[in-house]
């Protein structure tokens, strides 16, 4: 049974069930800098909120939902406050939905990083073992071969023969434990590393506003570089990546699986939970959305 789960971990993943995202560039957000901002909301909310909106799709929503609030009506007034009211529910429905689908992409990404930990976990597990019953055989003979020089064997020429062969047996014990480096087969036909590395256009692992919040820099307000680039730039600074990697890497990394080892398989782990932490970021930046919403 064990086995035929690890199998299972080693050429699917069960992380995605239906979301494979199909969209062109144009259902991209506008870039923030290259659309005209109302003064109502630029005076009200920050660079970073505006951006949120605009990522989600209620940018003009908003900007009606401040004009009609800066501008207030009679309570008698019905159409007044009955457009009021769908405004702020459109706005909060797409905040909701907006999570829900941050939660959704984030929980993937666990999933794929517990995934790659699990079978790192027993490639290291299964190195452990077999490093033991090197180690337990080298001791074996070691210790044979002492009894048999020192005690039982009396001819030196023999005792002198026996000593260079238990010699030898220990130290090929003891290079297979240096050469202990295990690798297995490990497949991902669904990639979202891939887009991250490559910065593709459009992406089939992310929803729009996603890929479009990762994506987003604006020199002028200070983004110089995207969250993605940043993530990338990680990556390479730590080492997880080398800055000019060989082709066979990439093909690893962000191709579709191939031989890895435990380490490789804790580098990807590890580049996952990075790519998870950066899409939460967004959470909080709706909340913060959220919050300035309430004080217009």
């Amino acid at each position: 049974m064990k086995n035929l789960e690890i199998k299972d971990l080693l050429q699917h993943s069960n992380c995605n069930q239906q979301n494979i995202y199909q969209y062109s560039l144009d259902s991209l957000p506008i870039p923030l800098h290259e659309r005209v901002i109302s003064p109502l909301l630029k005076d009200r909310l920050s660079f970073n909120n505006l951006n949120m909106a605009n990522a989600i799709g209620i940018l003009n929503t908003i900007t009606r939902y401040a004009e009609l609030r800066a501008n207030p009506k009679s309570k008698e007034d019905l159409q007044y406050r009955v457009e009021i009211l769908e405004l702020k529910q459109e706005i909060d429905h797409k905040i909701n939905m907006s999570s829900l689908e941050i939660s959704a992409i984030s929980s993937e990404m666990d999933c794929e990083e517990e995934r790659t930990s699990q079978i790192a976990n027993y490639l290291i597990g299964r190195s452990n073992e077999r490093e033991s019953k090197l180690t337990i055989s080298a001791i074996v003979v070691g210790a044979l071969g002492a009894i048999l020089t020192e005690g039982i064997i009396k001819n030196d020429k023999a005792s002198s023969v026996v000593g260079i062969s238990t010699g030898l047996a220990e130290a090929t014990f003891g290079v297979m434990m240096l050469m202990n480096d295990e690798s297995i087969e490990f497949h991902h036909k669904r990639n979202a590393l891939k887009d991250i590395w490559f910065g593709s256009p459009v992406s089939q692992n992310f929803p729009p506003a996603v890929w479009y919040y990762l994506n987003y820099k604006s020199p002028e307000n200070g983004l110089n570089n995207s969250l993605r680039e940043q993530i990338v730039q990680k990556w390479t600074s730590f080492g997880q990546i080398n800055k000019k990697p060989e082709q066979e890497l990439l093909d690893l990394y962000f191709g579709t699986g191939g031989k890895y080892s435990s380490e490789q398989l804790e580098n990807r782990a590890d580049m996952y939970d990075q790519l998870e932490s950066n899409i939460n970021l967004m959470k909080q930046d709706l909340k913060a959305l959220s919050l300035e919403l309430e004080k217009i």
